[in-house]
């Protein structure tokens, strides 16, 4: 007999697949909720401005400080999977991030919203780099890319989560919203209790132990289980990463130059979207909302479908296409006023800026590096795509100051977009292998 979260006689494969459905709905919400989080500030920013008056120019800083805790947070934990553990870090990030949203209702001034506000999205957002890196060490080789990409649909999930609450509780004060956000993150915390260790991490410890002991019988029978690179086990994870000349570190290089382009040019077109078509189309605000909204609700599914393409005809040839149609799909919306052909093109310009490149995306990151730095690696990745966000708010804001909002448009969406083909440079992955095959 064989018990495991409540099924009761069963084969080792049934409690296998019981087990990784429960980890991949346990992983959905965690990020559902990490988005759920980061857009209860997008809805309620307004109101927070009024209250604690707020300038705009307050409001535009609170902004590059909360994406500068996102990229120090983020790094931190990736650093900390390879050391302390990825269940561990998974929990540290979810429990921070509760802790700081419930915190958000006592703030009075400027200074405390953006330490908590900070703390609460660094944390939030840092989920992203440990459920890649967990899942995908966890999950079947063969469907590793499709499972990931429902986790990855949680961030739609997400948004319309906390427009639900936002439009149910607003009444009650942006104070309350915030606090009403703390119960979900709670329950996914404590359903977290009976996710376990990576069991690739666990292995790779146990080999560790080994080697240093000198115990030759024992380290040559943990690799019969998973192929590791014995040379590398004792060097620091940084120094792997980025002093030690190889394929490892060719990958990390690529792929920053591809997510610095990718982040950058995403802030035109999802985050000051609004501002474009309100202030530069005339559309109404509350159409663009019903734009978004549309788009996103819709979008959970081209995620999937990013998933199953990759598992098809690989991950990276999926960046690949997407990124070769996202600079001329922005290049063409500059040039739309008919209302209809403006949703049709942005909906486009959405699916691929966020289902289907993050749908194959970041499945494609956990199989570039070995289990020896996965963590640190998909850390420094998450860090630099929020430098791109960085980046972007930046230009954003220096160009639409200077020039005009056609110009700003051309330059972050259209010609740093044309720059996600450097997506053409990534190695190609035959999708199905497991992570050893990969790389080691």
């Amino acid at each position: 007999m064989s018990t495991y979260l409540g099924a009761t006689r069963a084969t080792p494969g049934f409690i296998d697949r019981y087990y990784t459905v429960y980890l991949i709905i346990i992983a959905t919400a965690g990020w559902a909720l990490a988005s759920y989080d980061f857009n209860l500030l997008v809805l309620t920013l307004p109101d927070i401005a009024t209250a604690l008056q707020l300038s705009a120019s307050m409001v535009g800083f609170l902004g590059f400080i909360i994406y500068a805790a996102m990229f120090a947070v983020t790094f931190f934990v990736g650093f900390g999977m390879d050391t302390l553990g990825r269940k561990w870090m998974w929990m540290f990030c979810l429990t921070g991030s509760a802790v700081f949203t419930g915190l958000t209702y006592f703030v009075q001034d400027y200074w405390q919203l953006a330490v908590v506000r900070a703390l609460a999205s660094g944390l939030a957002f840092s989920e992203l780099a440990v459920s890649i890196t967990l899942v995908n060490e966890q999950v079947p080789s063969h469907r590793r890319g499709l499972l990931y990409s429902i986790v990855q649909g949680g961030w739609p999930l997400g948004v319309f989560l906390a427009s639900g609450v936002y439009l149910a509780f607003q009444s009650f004060g942006w104070r309350t919203v915030f606090l009403l956000g703390v119960l979900p993150l709670i329950v996914v915390i404590i359903g977290r209790y009976w996710v376990k260790e990576s069991d690739r991490f666990e292995h790779l410890q146990e080999l560790k132990a080994a080697n240093r002991d000198g115990r030759t019988e024992k380290v040559a029978e943990l690799l019969q289980k998973y192929s590791v690179d014995t040379t590398e086990l004792d060097k620091v994870s940084l120094r792997q990463l980025f002093a030690t000349p190889g394929e490892v570190r060719r990958r990390l290089v690529l792929l920053t130059i591809v997510w610095l382009f990718y982040g950058t040019s995403f802030v035109a077109t999802n985050v000051y979207i609004t501002y474009w078509l309100t202030e530069y189309l005339g559309w109404a605000a509350s159409s663009a909302a019903q734009l978004l909204l549309v788009s996103s609700g819709i979008g959970y599914f081209f995620y999937i479908l990013g998933g199953l393409f990759g598992e098809r005809w690989g991950r990276r040839q999926v960046l690949v296409v997407t990124g070769l149609v996202t600079g001329p799909l922005n290049l063409l919306f500059m040039f739309l006023h008919n209302p209809v052909a403006i949703a049709i093109v942005y909906f486009c310009i959405y699916q691929a800026t966020n289902g289907t490149w993050s749908g194959a995306g970041y499945a494609y990151w956990a199989e570039c590096f070995p289990t020896r730095v996965r963590g640190t690696a998909i850390g420094w990745l998450g860090a630099m795509l929020t430098a791109g966000f960085i980046i972007g708010t930046l230009l954003w804001t220096t160009l639409i100051g200077v020039t005009s909002p056609r110009i700003t448009w051309l330059v972050i969406a259209v010609l740093i977009g044309f720059g996600e083909w450097t997506a053409l440079l990534l190695p190609r992955i035959r999708p199905g292998q497991t992570l050893e095959q990969i790389v080691t």
